[in-house]
């Protein structure tokens, strides 16, 4: 898959991780039968975005209807991940949602609604959970570059958001979503027990 032009937001998926604490890459583990890698994309693609962009590293992944970016930095944290993505972006790109490949509960509604803020002006808009701010975070192009390069560690645009309140527009997802993460087994046996939505 080669990447054009995109006309609305693009998708941008990390799914780097090598899942230390779980003992596995998060990217290829399996709920209902299903990769969280591709449940991370169609969440994406049935949100809005096109194209979609996987960001991946510790294992290798392929994954149909994305385009892989790999990131050999990926040890470094999630703001590699974030840099290379960004970076991989087709020209003339006018923004990006990024999503994390760890939290399957995020659903295409959340993903809407971070498009449809962006579409009546917002040009940085982050889901809320209760009044707090995770994921996903849309990010307009013309503050791709100050993304980036406030990108490090395991902070991933987190440093920017807190940097620049005032660029933000939260967007109330709580109803549609939820930001649970999987990070330990004991997690991923949760979310076996009460499937995503």
């Amino acid at each position: 898959m080669t990447l054009r032009g995109a006309d609305g937001p693009a998708g941008l998926l990390l799914a780097a991780g090598a899942g230390s604490r779980l003992g596995r890459p998060k990217a290829l583990l399996e709920l209902d039968g299903e990769r969280l890698v591709d449940r991370g994309v169609r969440t994406l693609r049935d949100g809005g975005c096109g194209p979609v962009l996987v960001v991946a590293g510790a294992a290798p992944v392929e994954v149909i209807g994305a385009v892989v970016v790999p990131n050999p930095g990926w040890r470094t944290g999630m703001g590699s991940s974030l840099r290379a993505g960004l970076a991989a972006l087709p020209p003339g790109c006018p923004a990006v949602v990024v999503a994390l490949v760890d939290q399957p509960r995020i659903t295409p509604e959340a993903v809407r609604r971070l498009i449809e803020a962006y579409g009546e002006g917002a040009r940085v808009a982050v889901a809320t959970y209760a009044g707090r701010p995770r994921n996903p975070v849309l990010i307009a192009r013309e503050h791709f570059a100050a993304v980036a390069e406030a990108a490090r560690g395991d902070a991933g645009a987190r440093t920017f958001l807190r940097a620049h309140p005032e660029l933000v527009t939260p967007v109330p997802c709580a109803d549609v979503a939820a930001p649970d993460d999987i990070d330990t087994p004991a997690d991923l046996e949760a979310f076996t027990r009460r499937p995503p939505r």
